[in-house]
């Protein structure tokens, strides 16, 4: 999949009614820009909470392999599922809910290791929490399978760094999309 002008979730009502997805106005999301003005606010959170109020979508290229991650899926973001069906790249109001609740538990779940979110930090947060659930072994072969993917050809890990406020954001955009019946439809 060629994705040259990167990827682009966009907030969508949901069914559509004609041809094409009516965006929804980004004045549904307009409190986030008041989260970009909060003083100790990490500029990348700033970033993401105001492109969000000014235009209720997130660019999402750089969340990609990080949301495939934590959710145990491939092309999450891209809607690649109904892709693959012959449907729009749409991710429904149930998705939206499903992809706020998978970032909300490992915004959490990461709260002991900082706000500096990064490969190693992701990866110790997943161990911890499928350490505790059933079939863990299992899981955790998967687990270190899925990291080992994501290493280039020299071993070197994915160059991630997020604010843990940044991904708070970006399960809010999710969730406000859920609550509000909104659909997300991946424009790339």
């Amino acid at each position: 999949m060629a994705h040259d002008k990167g990827l682009e979730n966009v907030a969508v009502h949901w069914p559509r009614t004609n041809q094409y997805y009516d965006p929804v106005a980004p004045a549904e999301f307009v409190d986030f820009g008041a989260i970009a003005d909060a003083p100790e606010i990490a500029a990348p959170t700033g970033a993401l909470a105001l492109h969000i109020a000014k235009t209720g979508t997130v660019r999402a290229t750089a969340y990609t392999e990080l949301v495939d991650l934590l959710l145990g899926l491939d092309g999450v973001l891209y809607a690649t599922e109904a892709a693959a069906e012959d449907e729009d790249p749409v991710i429904d109001p149930d998705g939206c809910a499903w992809i706020a609740g998978g970032l909300e538990r490992f915004v959490e779940g990461h709260e002991k290791y900082g706000d500096l979110v990064t490969f190693d930090t992701v990866a110790e947060v997943m161990r911890n929490a499928i350490s505790a659930g059933r079939l863990a072994e299992q899981q955790l072969r998967w687990l270190d399978q899925r990291l080992t993917a994501l290493r280039d050809d020299a071993g070197n890990a994915p160059h991630w760094s997020f604010a843990r406020s940044e991904l708070a954001i970006l399960a809010g955009f999710y969730r406000r999309c859920a609550e509000r019946g909104f659909a997300v439809f991946a424009d790339y």
